[in-house]
């Protein structure tokens, strides 16, 4: 019986208990709370839906605990329950239901913490996005990582995901860019105003080589080239860079086609109709304050050319119009007031505000000896996707990122996170499941098999840890999901790893050289296969690979 089952066990019996007592029903938790004990010796599972429920009901929380505490110990599969404290309620399982668990995982497999909370939603997941005016930097490293991890989460839970990448190709940081690339070219010092590092000499030597005589045209044609082709290289850098990293896109949204195909002129004369714009001081504003906003927006400036926002309007309104039930944009730690404006917007425009979340992402720190890492070897200034890679490889890079909240800045420690130690959390889980895999070969070359065994004989204290840690992960998955958080994955792994270290140190999985398989061992296979399995599961949701040997 996982917690998603006893919550749902204890929430029908709640509501006879309630039904029985003529207490309101209706007040119950659509969503019990079940909690494993911070004491094991209280028990394997603990609820508080009686505090929860019984004052909103006129009744005492202990006596609504008492009547559960009845229905609950003649429930199969319960050996235990007692009340404890104000009204807790402290539930011991019986070795077949927690069992049970074990053949869920088992038949489950590759679908072990998957469900069905978001079936029906579209989400548009948005991230990276990084203009196309150099490689990937280490913030955009982190979105790529975790972007790709939550839309892993989000398609677990049900949802029907589209990564979409946001192309900025319009505006004044391109032409940046193309004089940076022609003053390259022509061997002059990089503009004021422009793009410096080594990636810019190649990438102008790139367009000359596709375009020998480049240089004899006009200024404008000079441009215009280097900013076409240049971006084109750049791009193609910036996906192979992602893919090689795990991350891929569904979806890669020219912003340019925003303005090219009217949808910006659009959006800007719909709002205009619709009263959500003004005009003052021969500029167009939104009327961004009535939806929450600290200010409002200029959208058309006073020289008739739009703002930035103008573009982001557009998009909103193309991603609504696409039929997204969920918009979310994940944007770095300097597009904080981007929240306000992107709701505004989608609000503005007649639809709902609540379908547009903005999750921003704090910096990214490298440390080598304790010391900044502040250099990049091509990117002059900034440290890239390629450069992390190159330090400590994709699987714990990908982890490094992922394993921690977006909302704190994060330092990564490149020694710690190249070594093959189990101060290395990537190391650690990674090394867990080949642990599992090789006790697999064993066992086959043993004949040893989990098919038909008894789970019911799982009684030993580190099975039982090892068990409900396991019946976990669909709540862990859920939460992530929900909350937007992939790092609580990378967290359980490494919580489910170290609890089945400790099962391998206290029970013999296999039988000792010239020993006969017992009951026993096919069981504590099966477990250790259950444990194979969601651990893959786990790394298989953060876009890390499952080694079977290490």
């Amino acid at each position: 019986m996982t917690p998603a089952e006893l919550a749902a066990l204890i929430r029908g019996l709640a509501v006879d208990v309630f039904t029985e007592n003529d207490l309101d029903p209706s007040v119950l938790p659509d969503d019990v709370v079940v909690e494993r004990p911070r004491n094991p010796e209280h028990g394997d599972y603990a609820t508080n839906v009686a505090m929860q429920a019984a004052g909103r009901a006129g009744a005492k929380p202990r006596d609504v605990a008492g009547w559960l505490v009845d229905k609950l110990a003649a429930t199969d599969g319960i050996d235990e329950a007692s009340v404890a404290g104000p009204g807790f309620i402290n539930i011991r399982l019986g070795s077949a239901a927690q069992g049970k668990i074990v053949s869920e995982i088992l038949a489950a497999g590759e679908k072990w913490g998957h469900g069905d909370d978001y079936a029906g939603t579209k989400v548009n997941l948005e991230f990276v996005s990084a203009n196309p005016t150099g490689p990937i930097h280490l913030g955009g490293t982190r979105w790529a990582a975790v972007g790709d991890a939550l839309g892993r989460v989000l398609s677990a839970r049900g949802a029907q995901v589209t990564r979409e990448y946001y192309f900025n190709d319009h505006g004044e940081q391109i032409n940046r860019f193309a004089r940076s690339l022609v003053a390259a070219a022509k061997g002059e010092p990089t503009p004021e105003d422009g793009y410096g590092g080594g990636y810019i000499a190649d990438i102008a030597a790139q367009v000359i080589e596709k375009n020998p005589d480049v240089l004899s045209g006009t200024d404008a044609e000079v441009q215009e080239t280097f900013r076409a082709t240049g971006v084109e290289l750049m791009f193609a850098h910036i996906r192979e860079s992602l893919h090689e990293f795990g991350t891929d896109f569904d979806v890669y949204f020219h912003e340019n086609s925003l303005f090219e195909s009217g949808a910006v002129e659009s959006a800007v004369a719909q709002l205009k109709n619709d009263g959500k714009l003004y005009e003052h001081d021969g500029a167009w504003w939104l009327k961004s304050t009535d939806y929450g906003d600290d200010k409002d927006r200029v959208v058309i400036k006073s020289d008739g050319n739009a703002a930035y926002i103008a573009g982001d309007i557009a998009y909103a309104k193309d991603k609504f119009d696409r039929g997204f039930d969920l918009c979310i944009y994940m944007l770095g730690a300097d597009h904080h007031g981007y929240i306000a404006r992107l709701k505004a917007a989608a609000a503005a425009l007649g639809y709902d505000a609540d379908a547009v979340e903005v999750l921003i992402g704090q910096m990214v720190n490298l440390l080598r000896d304790g010391e900044a890492v502040r250099m990049s070897k091509r990117a002059g200034t900034v440290i890239t996707l390629d450069d992390l890679v190159e330090a400590i490889g994709i699987d714990a890079a990908r982890y490094s990122l992922i394993r921690s909240s977006v909302d704190s800045s994060l330092d990564i420690d490149l020694a710690l996170w190249a070594s093959q130690s189990n101060d290395n959390p990537v190391y650690y889980v990674q090394y867990g499941h080949a642990r599992i895999s090789s006790i697999a070969r064993r066992a086959a070359e043993a004949g040893v098999t989990s098919e038909g065994a008894d789970f019911g004989l799982l009684v030993h204290d580190r099975e039982g840890e090892l068990i409900r840690t396991l019946g976990e992960f669909p709540a862990v998955v859920t939460a992530a999901a929900h909350l937007r958080e992939p790092h609580r994955v990378a967290r359980y792994a490494e919580q489910l790893a170290g609890v089945f270290h400790r099962f391998y140190d206290a029970c013999q999985i296999l039988p000792k050289a010239g020993e006969t398989a017992e009951p026993l061992h096919a069981a504590r296979l099966g477990l250790a296969e259950a444990t194979r399995q969601t651990l893959a599961n786990a790394l298989g949701l953060l876009g890390v690979t499952a080694p079977e040997r290490m």
